[in-house]
């Protein structure tokens, strides 16, 4: 008789990674900086704890389930459990209106998979154990929610796991691990066996990445080279609370005005941000291209495509520009989804602004630049009045598509990631903002002047669209 077939996955786990295999505290956090493996860690120990215990339930989550799908996804189906689903132990349910999406083991484990920005199905069950990728994104009403699902009963323990960069020392997160509540593991760069060699050498990798680290400034290197729980000295926006100006994603209503608000950059990233404003004049942003090395026509096309939807059979095209599609809702093929733009306010880059304008067919306005008045304006909306709401807000996942040289390189590929580390270059005196990672600082600058800051004299508008 033959013999079955073994199935074989080789995965050592070093430092902080061996510690979470044994691990049982119902609380634990995998905390350091970026690249130590602490993803791959929670993983393993998932896969391996289904594949060994029949009838276990997982979930994996993060905040956003299209960010889980673009990340934790990714690392479980191409490097955790690539051996078990080729084999076909392991196999993707995709979910149905009653179930949530899952990862089914021929065991009868399941991996269930979803986000808190669609919590319906996966806090309606019960879990042996959780893991939450990236959790300073979520709240800890968020995560004292997911330790009530900790009930299944399959062994002799529960476990709410999670892993993180670094943030402020004032986050829940680590004031959590500091009184007790939550055990918090320090990984480390040399846990990562891609990186560092087991007699400490770097690998040919983690040369090219502990390098790219390095090259970091400030709060990030601090972060994510070392692993500390910092806050910025000097910050520009001290009255930015994430608690308070990040709103999870939803629709704008038709009724409100849309502003799109642009800085241009090619090495450096481009930014356009879409703002919806209310009836009482708050400002929402709720999506933004922020990308480098793209021109501005490919923008013009890309923002196009997010706000005009096919409606007829459009022309088979190897390339499609912006352009195109103009042409395509001229012709009824195409039409707009949401309101277009009562105003698009630009960096003064003459050139940019002219090809701009003319690819998305609509006029655009320079922008009120002056630094230190916008500054002092995006301040006051930031400040929560007497009705406890403040006048900006920022919706989460508002980025079309993250530029991946950026993440490589660890640089902010949001306007949202770069608040926390837009410091003054005089802590003292406060006049001038450390000119570093600071496009779609710049970009909201125009915009709330925009709003805030009345006319700017002198100033062009190009394509034949009036002066407001």
């Amino acid at each position: 008789m033959t013999a079955p077939a073994v199935l074989e996955h080789r995965y050592e786990p070093w430092g902080t990674a061996r510690d979470l295999m044994h691990c049982r505290d119902t609380e634990v956090l995998m905390s350091g900086p970026a690249g130590t493996g602490k993803s791959r860690a929670c993983l393993e120990k998932l896969h391996l704890m289904a594949l060994k215990n029949p009838g276990m339930r997982g979930l994996i989550l993060r905040k956003t389930l299209v960010s889980l799908t673009s990340t934790g996804l990714v690392t479980f189906q191409e490097h955790v459990a690539s051996e078990a689903i080729a084999t076909g132990i392991v196999k993707f349910f995709g979910g149905s209106a009653k179930e949530a999406a899952a990862w089914k083991y021929r065991n009868g484990s399941q991996l269930v998979v979803g986000g808190m920005d669609n919590p319906t199905k996966i806090m309606s069950s019960e879990y042996d154990v959780i893991y939450v990728q990236e959790a300073i994104e979520i709240s800890e009403d968020d995560w004292e929610k997911l330790l009530t699902r900790l009930r299944n009963g399959r062994f002799s323990f529960h476990q709410l796991m999670a892993d993180t960069n670094p943030d402020a020392e004032t986050h829940w997160l680590n004031v959590r691990c500091q009184n007790g509540q939550t055990k918090m593991l320090n990984c480390q760069h040399e846990d990562n066996p891609r990186l560092f060699n087991r007699d400490g050498t770097k690998t040919s990798e983690g040369t090219a990445y502990i390098g790219i680290l390095d090259g970091l400034t400030g709060v990030r290197k601090q972060r994510l080279r070392k692993g500390l729980w910092v806050a910025a000295e000097g910050i520009v926006y001290e009255e930015y609370n994430p608690k308070v100006h990040l709103v999870d994603k939803f629709e704008p209503p038709a009724s409100w005005t849309r502003w799109w608000a642009v800085d241009f950059g090619y090495t450096n990233p481009f930014v356009l941000q879409c703002w919806a404003e209310d009836s009482d004049g708050r400002l929402y942003l709720y999506r933004e291209i922020y990308h480098s090395k793209r021109l501005v026509e490919d923008h013009a096309r890309d923002i196009l495509l997010q706000v005009t939807k096919v409606i007829g059979k459009v022309p088979d095209r190897k390339v499609l520009t912006a352009q195109d599609i103009r042409d395509d809702v001229r012709a009824g093929l195409r039409e707009w989804t949401e309101p277009k733009p009562r105003g698009i306010i630009c960096d003064h880059d003459a050139e940019d602004r002219e090809t701009l304008s003319k690819h998305v067919g609509i006029s655009n306005t320079g922008a009120d630049k002056r630094k230190k008045p916008g500054i002092q304006a995006t301040q006051s909306r930031m400040k929560v009045l007497d009705d406890g709401r403040p006048r900006i807000y920022f919706m989460r996942n508002t980025v079309v598509e993250r530029d991946a040289d950026l993440e490589r390189k660890k640089l902010p590929c949001s306007t949202v990631e770069e608040l926390a580390t837009y410091i003054w270059q005089d802590k003292v005196a406060k006049e001038e903002p450390v000119k570093e990672n600071d496009h779609g600082m710049d970009t909201m600058r125009y915009m709330v002047a925009e709003r805030d800051m009345g006319g700017r004299p002198g100033i062009r508008t190009l394509g034949g669209g009036r002066r407001r």
